[in-house]
């Protein structure tokens, strides 16, 4: 079976975002202490208070929320929904040939970002996040990582995208 030129950006895109993702959170797991309960763990500053890294493992989704579900609720909706509805974008991606290039990098960034988190969800039972970014006021982010950083840039494209194709055209 040969691949187009299309199933091969897709599947570059996806594979560079998870390689990327894992191997920034292999460095942080071997260089920085984790936080505990009773160790606050390593705080790097990359600038100032405004930029901080730190390893802070998540056995939640986004900001740490469903860490505290049932074991079986964690799996369907930490694992099962995920794979099932990332499973479901990539076909309809790989289907879809009318895609422009920007929304195919947007929804490989998404699949690889979350497929990336789903994988250190199965191997490690947490995600490691590390990235913190304070601006000062409301300006402050959780921790995150970089599978994070892929699926939010990702799902900004998309929405640029959607709402410059619903513009009204001009008479």
């Amino acid at each position: 079976m040969k691949l187009s030129k299309r199933s091969i950006y897709i599947l570059l895109v996806i594979i560079l975002t998870i390689a990327i993702d894992q191997i920034s959170k292999v460095l942080v797991r071997i260089n920085i202490d984790a936080r505990t309960d009773i160790n606050p763990g390593e705080r790097i500053s990359l600038i100032g208070d405004a930029f901080l890294m730190m390893n802070v493992e998540n056995a939640g989704a986004f900001l740490g929320m469903g860490s505290d579900l049932n074991p079986t609720l964690r799996i369907i909706f930490l694992l099962i929904l995920p794979v099932v509805v990332l499973g479901y974008v990539l076909r309809y991606i790989f289907k879809d040939k009318n895609l422009d290039s920007l929304s195919l990098f947007a929804f490989a960034s998404i699949i690889g970002g979350g497929l990336a988190n789903v994988y250190d969800r199965i191997v490690y039972g947490s995600v490691t996040d590390f990235l913190f970014i304070d601006l000062g006021g409301v300006f402050k982010t959780g921790i995150f990582n970089m599978a994070d950083l892929s699926v939010t840039t990702g799902i900004i494209i998309l929405a640029i995208a959607n709402f410059k194709k619903k513009k009204p055209s001009e008479a």
